[in-house]
């Protein structure tokens, strides 16, 4: 079923109606390995970042969603469960504890599979543009289901869609992916926050690179009620 769901957003309707209208610029997708598990670790800025990814991406790729997504009642509710199961989003509770071992348990499952897994390190979108602190949930994934990251910046999808718009603004965005990294050198070591903290870095470190963001060296959510509108 949500297989179906996947396709039919990406071929049949929406997906040619959101190239043509947006029509969406890439660079580097030959980084994106042709088959095998990879975790594509993106910056994020606007909720269509996980709309124009999955649509200019050859392969299927699934990302870890919150649960409330899937719950909602009435009409809406059944539209926005349809949209997060076509655009392969996977419920999860990110209310921490057993709730994160949960997460990294659903995650692993995809990468055992062979299939693609779309991570946002910062953990929810930036409100001013800027990129934040890495949560390390990402690095233990890498190391356990011992895969490369694919770092990808997502350009202007935030003057696309802001946080708190309803319907998204015509005007042209973009998808750079950057080459694969390699933290095979770690392996065995996923028990350690210090080795943790260092892959997460790095993956930051490239995103940064690639997205030409201003990096602070906070967590997105701990800037919430300071001026910056963070997503709730």
């Amino acid at each position: 079923m949500r297989i179906f769901f996947y396709w039919v957003l990406k071929g049949v309707f929406v997906g040619p109606f959101i190239k043509r209208v947006f029509r969406p610029w890439t660079t580097g997708m030959e980084n994106v390995p042709k088959k095998g598990a990879a975790i594509l670790a993106s910056n994020h800025l606007s909720f269509i970042d996980s709309i124009i990814l999955p649509i200019e991406l050859d392969r299927r790729i699934s990302f870890l969603a919150k649960a409330e997504y899937f719950t909602g009642k009435g009409i809406k509710g059944w539209a926005v469960r349809w949209f997060m199961l076509a655009t392969g989003q996977l419920p999860i509770d990110r209310s921490g504890g057993k709730a994160s071992e949960a997460a990294l348990t659903t995650g692993l499952s995809v990468l055992r599979r062979g299939e693609l897994l779309g991570i946002y390190p910062e953990g929810t979108r930036s409100g001013d543009g800027r990129l934040y602190r890495g949560r390390t949930g990402i690095a233990r994934m890498v190391l356990e289901g011992q895969v490369p990251v694919i770092p990808v910046a997502m350009v202007d999808t935030e003057k696309a869609m802001p946080i708190g718009s309803r319907f998204p603004k015509v005007r042209r965005i973009g998808v750079v992916v950057g080459k694969p990294l390699d933290f095979s050198r770690f392996s065995g070591l996923e028990g350690d926050r210090f080795i943790l903290r260092s892959i997460t870095d790095e993956i930051m470190y490239e995103l940064a690179k690639l997205s030409g963001q201003e990096y602070v060296d906070v967590y997105a959510s701990s800037m919430k009620g300071t001026g910056a509108k963070t997503a709730r």
